[in-house]
């Protein structure tokens, strides 16, 4: 199994391909730019099972109708974020796109539940890690080593919590209780920014210094 970053969009917000020796893939947070995504995924021949989101703000959602119909798959997103992928006010598009507001359908799957996840050949753990947002959530694939955190944390920085329900307390024990304490040559796959390691930012990340 490997995975390729693939930034898209106004702000470049990191798109994971998440890949199988079976070319079956996981996308998780389209944020932009479809056309280039389907792209990029019809000429390495894969096939992707489902979309998974990290969360609902605009920049992580973008290209999500226009993957999803041209490929039939399922969208899985947290419920507590059930009615933000429609609403601008929520999803943020309404303050921060100079276009049109951005709606999106409805998910086709609500993650309800931490715990394993399982589709096709992919087993993957996932982390409700909320304070960026209300529904935020982290991938984890243990067996090959990484995350991926969404806004949650990045390479020397967390996410903002000045949004729609963002919480800078809630956030910062998510990081503390659910990601520091994986092992530490975990590699941490952000929504923005570089990859890094979970020991990398406990050693360096002057938003965590208190932990």
């Amino acid at each position: 199994m490997k995975w390729q970053q693939l930034p898209l969009g106004a702000l470049q917000t990191n798109c994971y391909i998440v890949e199988n020796s079976d070319r079956s893939c996981l996308i998780i947070d389209p944020g932009g730019e479809g056309k280039k995504l389907i792209h990029l995924l019809s000429n390495r021949k894969l096939k992707p099972l489902a979309i998974f989101l990290t969360h609902s703000h605009f920049d992580h959602i973008g290209a999500v109708d226009e993957v999803r119909d041209f490929y039939k798959i399922p969208v899985y997103l947290h419920k507590q974020e059930e009615k933000w992928l429609g609403d601008p006010a929520l999803n943020g598009s309404q303050f921060f796109m100079i276009q049109d507001s951005l709606k999106v359908n409805p998910a086709d799957h609500l993650i309800k539940n931490e715990g394993v996840m399982q589709i096709g050949d992919f087993e993957f753990r996932i982390f409700h890690t909320p304070g960026h947002s209300p529904g935020s959530v982290s991938y984890y694939f243990e067996k090959e080593g990484f995350i991926i955190s969404g806004d949650a944390l990045f390479q020397g920085s967390i996410g903002r919590t000045d949004l729609a329900e963002g919480n800078g307390a809630q956030l910062l024990k998510s990081i503390h209780d659910k990601l520091l304490v994986l092992p530490e040559e975990t590699y941490v796959l952000s929504g923005h920014g570089p990859v890094t390691t979970i020991g990398a930012e406990m050693d360096s990340n002057p938003f965590l210094n208190g932990f």
